[in-house]
């Protein structure tokens, strides 16, 4: 990818099916701009006699291959209603099925591992793939093609639908759009018009897309991420290195009561629809207060976690200039350097926390979301909205137990709405 673009995010909708289980067996896929919702591309065959779990993965990788036409390099969250397959590609579950095997490693190999995410949903949120399953199924029976420009499953089971769909081959059949060949490549496929809502922000030297002047259209309701800093630990006061390679404190006395004050806000605003929160104990502690307060679940994403350190968590900047200096004159003359031992440079930073932030716009598109973070996650949330430098790190003041907050709207822009609000801690 080069340094002007941005990343793309999609989400992949799979499902497949047998009527016999064994027995004649279909797959269906769709991939949709993740900020937008809009179909980009649908994919379904008829591939023979097989079982549900094998046309079910037969699915997933032909989704997945429709999205890397798309795009190579973008970030894909994967939503199916097959438990077996998420939890397996998930790594979660061992693959013991020797028909499998072979498919999951097809599928784990068509994107880098950190660019897909998978997500169980129930087989309700899940029609229009099931659709195009039984569409290529009865195409099959038909002893015919399944034909993209016959299809009905958008129209069938979008939002204005008249009529639900049926299940998969263990349910029903239905009629069908976006022709493949078999898993191993796409044949004909419908292709929607790629447009500035494909895409997101995306490495560490990425520039958000350029503002257009004056009004534009509405976009409709964007994407916005609330950032919370963290309360105090005993460390923040004295100003110590306190990254994700260290001792791993909990709130202090001070920053319990910054996450209370934060909870109160935001239980007064509300508006936060869910809660994401770094693996760390100070994020998790902070994070619980609030979503206690609002009545809500804690989700963890190891991407929102504080750059690693290396050797100097714990230290003062200057015992850091007294032992290091020419590691440190280094990491602050450039991004891509890493602090002494190992470390994290701030350009590897970058580009975890843009995945992170590609696979919660997937998942919460037009969405109000709380993620309880750290100073160099937030100022990176914050850089990226503005495609501002990497230097620009050393601008920002972020104070613990601060709020700010970035909008992301469905061409691909973002707004940086909020920064460094303490209003709410004052007496």
């Amino acid at each position: 990818m080069s340094g002007g673009q941005v990343r793309r995010t999609f989400v992949v909708e799979a499902d497949g099916g047998s009527r016999g289980n064994p027995g004649p067996a279909g797959y269906g896929a769709v991939v949709k701009d993740a900020a937008s919702g809009g179909t980009l591309r649908e994919t379904a065959e008829f591939i023979g006699r097989a079982t549900n779990n094998v046309a079910e993965y037969r699915g997933l990788v032909a989704g997945l291959r429709a999205a890397h036409e798309l795009d190579s390099d973008a970030a894909v969250l994967v939503r199916m209603d097959s438990k077996l397959v998420v939890e397996q590609m998930s790594g979660r579950w061992k693959i013991k099925h020797p028909d499998m095997r072979p498919l999951a490693a097809e599928a784990a190999a068509v994107f880098p591992p950190d660019a897909v995410s998978y997500e169980w949903i129930p087989r309700e949120e899940n029609k229009h793939a099931d659709r195009l399953a039984n569409e290529a199924m009865d195409a099959g029976k038909r002893g015919a093609r399944w034909e993209p420009d016959a299809s009905r499953a958008e129209l069938d089971t979008g939002p204005g639908a008249g009529r639900s769909g049926s299940g998969t081959g263990r349910g029903g059949s239905t009629a069908g759009r976006t022709g493949s060949g078999a898993a191993g490549g796409t044949g004909s496929a419908a292709t929607a018009p790629s447009s500035a809502a494909d895409d997101g922000p995306g490495t560490a030297g990425t520039a958000a897309p350029a503002a257009r002047p004056g009004w534009g259209p509405d976009l409709g309701t964007p994407t916005t991420f609330v950032l919370l800093r963290h309360g105090e630990t005993p460390l923040t006061p004295e100003k110590r290195f306190s990254g994700s390679g260290g001792s791993d404190p909990e709130l202090s006395a001070v920053g319990r009561r910054q996450a209370a004050a934060a909870a109160e806000a935001l239980a007064a605003r509300g508006t936060v629809q869910a809660v994401v929160a770094s693996p760390l104990r100070r994020c998790q502690e902070t994070a619980a207060a609030v979503a206690d307060r609002l009545g809500l679940s804690v989700r963890t994403d190891e991407g929102l976690r504080e750059t690693d350190f290396g050797a100097w968590e714990g230290l003062t900047f200057a015992e850091v200039r007294e032992r290091h200096p020419e590691d440190l004159d280094a990491w602050l003359a450039s991004a891509g350097a890493r602090p002494t031992g190992g470390g994290e440079s701030f350009e590897e930073v970058a580009r975890r926390v843009a995945v992170a932030r590609d696979k919660l716009l997937a998942r919460y598109a037009g969405r109000t979301v709380l993620l309880v973070t750290h100073v160099t996650p937030v100022k990176t949330l914050a850089r990226l909205a503005l495609g501002a430098p990497a230097e620009a790190l050393f601008r920002m003041e972020l104070s613990a137990g601060s709020l700010s907050a970035v909008a992301y709207y469905a061409d691909g822009n973002a707004s940086l709405r909020l920064l460094n609000d303490t209003g709410h801690l004052r007496p």
